[in-house]
């Protein structure tokens, strides 16, 4: 019966699931707890690398562009210098007469970014002679291995030798400013840094190693690399190295050798200016990924005397006009960030149910995640932002699918079980109002207009006395099963047996506010259920067992309906005059059967489904324990359209 179904044993299985959740949440709680550790440990292997090293490079391209930096100018080596000299590599007059042109103009310094290892003359003494000048720096390469080493310009000072070494991630891209390298009992400077110390001499600024083991220039400090500082997992920290901070798409002004070579300059582009000569055409390959790479347009990559210039424009910003040097936080904070940001996922996943509140609160979230992390960026700092992004979605998602599976369950259980006594738009209705159907385990009593069937067997009694309880109870349990789904196929609900009789309710629990659907439903299954009996009696007949009437009454009108009893018992009751007047036209002259299954309703029914079904008109009827006559109507069946 549903009366037993939704008061005991819908509440005691609601009860068993309460009492399971301890054990599930705790199942839940260790799946989170591995998937959390094991984000970590994806982190620790580097696995999380590069999409951390993707998000770097975007902020990268977000942030403000300073433009060229006005200490810097680089002359340029281009394919239309290449076609005017007709050679590669040049020879050592045009960079002699190169150097020549610049030093007219009092430039700080000049780094040639390009190797002079052997003589190619003519010209060789007039550049041996410009190499000599203080304030000119050569480079050496040293490469991978002692095979790819090349050497300076003999001739040059050792003062005056740097290396040109860039370093690239394992993606390919320049993001790290490699500072130092050792070698024997020297430690040999990077072009960048050599020629950025001109500029900062002049101002007074001189470099020192302090306690923290940490380079430092004015109130500038660089921040070491480690092999795990921000996103980086696998990379070799060898030498000293500093994450480079971009500062343009094109960091310095340009000119070309030509230009310069034929005096078509501004000599204020020189004065006082540190230039970087190198090669940026693209024959020459000396080019590289960065992080503008992406959305850079033409020739992705970005000559290797660009980049030195950004490695300068670095040291000297930071230096001299307060543009902090990246920064990173240690290990145990970078992890409890980690957690921090996998608990707010934990928490959208438990109290979000909605899927576009769910959708809604986690964007909010990443981008709240995306914004913090941007202007620690903005401010030097680089922090975990694509693992902790990871860990919100992974956790939240995790959540809301042992929630929506679990859900599921229980939707089944309780579906199978509603299933049995109701319709399956009832179930769902249910379902849906569940939490509010069951307030401290018990469903509130609730006014509202419903129809009401009641059914009986016609001289039940004879029957039984001539036949077996064994035969008996087989046979009035398939009899009340065919009736009993009839009822749910016309969406009522069965609120209880009473012996032989059966009293179904239409419109309940869950009233849709639909009085003339409840009661055209309610006409409609007492007449299937007069089809069906039809069908069992044929049955019934080839098998020998008793043939039978019954008796339908149908009432609709104002109900209450709700637990009724205890904890110990517990019942949904149906009461009110509706049900008593149901009841009474259900057995009103009972020996006025006319066929086998007698329907009789009221006026009351009758105006809602008045046109749809043929009836006869039995009159005002005085039914017992009323005081005022009912009009009463016999269904023949319906009409047709």
């Amino acid at each position: 019966m549903f009366t037993k179904f939704f008061t005991r044993e819908l509440r005691d299985r609601l009860h068993a699931v309460r009492q399971s959740l301890t054990a599930t949440r705790m199942l839940m709680a260790v799946t989170i707890a591995v998937l959390i550790g094991g984000l970590l440990l994806a982190r620790t292997w580097g696995w999380t690398q590069n999409l951390e090293l993707a998000v770097f490079d975007r902020m990268v391209q977000m942030q403000p562009d300073l433009g060229p930096d006005p200490r810097l100018l680089v002359v340029e080596i281009t394919e239309s210098d290449l076609q005017r000299f007709q050679q590669w590599p040049l020879s050592d007059r045009i960079y002699a007469q190169t150097l020549q042109e610049l030093q007219k103009h009092h430039p700080k310094a000049i780094a040639l970014d390009i190797f002079r290892d052997l003589p190619n003359p003519p010209g060789y003494e007039e550049l041996v002679a410009q190499l000599q000048q203080p304030n000119v720096i050569g480079i050496t390469y040293f490469g991978n291995s002692k095979i790819e080493r090349i050497p300076p310009p003999p001739t040059l000072p050792e003062s005056q030798v740097a290396f040109s070494d860039l370093l690239t991630d394992p993606d390919g891209v320049v993001r790290r400013n490699l500072m130092f390298l050792p070698e024997d009992d020297r430690i040999f400077q990077s072009l960048s840094l050599s020629l950025a110390l001109f500029e900062l001499g002049d101002r007074g600024l001189t470099p020192k190693i302090a306690k923290d083991n940490n380079y430092h220039l004015g109130n500038a400090i660089f921040t070491q690399l480690k092999p795990n500082s921000g996103a980086y997992q696998t990379i070799d920290a060898g030498g000293y190295q500093i994450l480079l901070h971009y500062r343009s798409r094109d960091p310095a002004r340009r000119v070309t050798l030509g230009d310069i070579l034929d005096g078509r300059y501004d000599p204020a582009w020189i004065e006082d200016k540190l230039v970087a000569i190198g090669t940026t055409a693209p024959s020459l390959k000396d080019t590289f990924f960065t992080p503008y790479s992406e959305v850079a347009e033409g020739n992705r990559k970005m000559p290797g005397v660009l980049i030195h210039t950004q490695m300068v424009s670095q040291f000297l910003t930071a230096a001299i006009d307060d543009r902090p040097p990246f920064w990173f936080w240690p290990a145990w904070l970078e992890t409890l960030w980690i957690l921090t940001w996998a608990g707010l996922g934990i928490g959208i996943g438990m109290w979000l149910n909605h899927p576009a509140m769910l959708a809604l609160c986690t964007a909010v979230s990443l981008s709240g995640l995306a914004l913090i992390s941007y202007q620690f960026f903005l401010h030097g700092g680089w922090i975990p932002i694509a693992t902790p992004g990871l860990g919100l979605l992974l956790v939240s998602a995790a959540i809301v699918t042992y929630e929506l599976q679990k859900a599921r369950q229980q939707q089944s259980m309780v579906m199978r079980l509603l299933g049995q006594q109701t319709s399956p738009e009832i179930a769902r209705a249910l379902w849906q109002q569940r939490d509010s159907l069951l307030e401290s385990g018990m469903i509130p009593g609730r006014t509202l207009t419903a129809t009401v069937l009641f059914s009986d067997i016609h001289n039940f009694t004879t029957i039984s006395e001539q036949t077996s309880t064994d035969l008996l109870m087989s046979w009035l349990n398939e009899y009340l099963q065919a009736m009993t789904r009839e009822v749910t196929t016309h969406h009522g609900i069965v609120n209880k047996f009473i012996g032989d009789a059966l009293m179904a309710v239409f419109g309940l629990p869950l009233s849709h506010y639909n009085t003339a659907e409840d009661a055209r439903n309610a006409v409609s299954c007492a007449l299937a259920m007069r089809d069906r009996l039809r069908e069992l009696n044929d049955n019934w007949a080839k098998r020998g067992l008793p043939v039978i009437q019954i008796r339908i009454g149908i009432y609709t009108g104002s109900v209450m309906a709700g637990s009724l009893g205890g904890k110990e018992r517990l019942e949904y009751g149906v009461i009110g005059d509706s049900v008593n007047i149901a009841s009474r036209l259900e057995s009103c002259e009972k020996d006025r059967q006319i066929d086998n299954c007698r329907i009789l309703i009221a006026r009351q029914t009758l105006i809602h489904v008045y046109g749809e079904f043929e009836v006869e008109f039995w009159g005002p009827l005085q039914l017992k324990g009323k005081q005022h006559s009912v009009e009463v109507y016999r269904v023949l069946g319906k009409l047709r359209k």
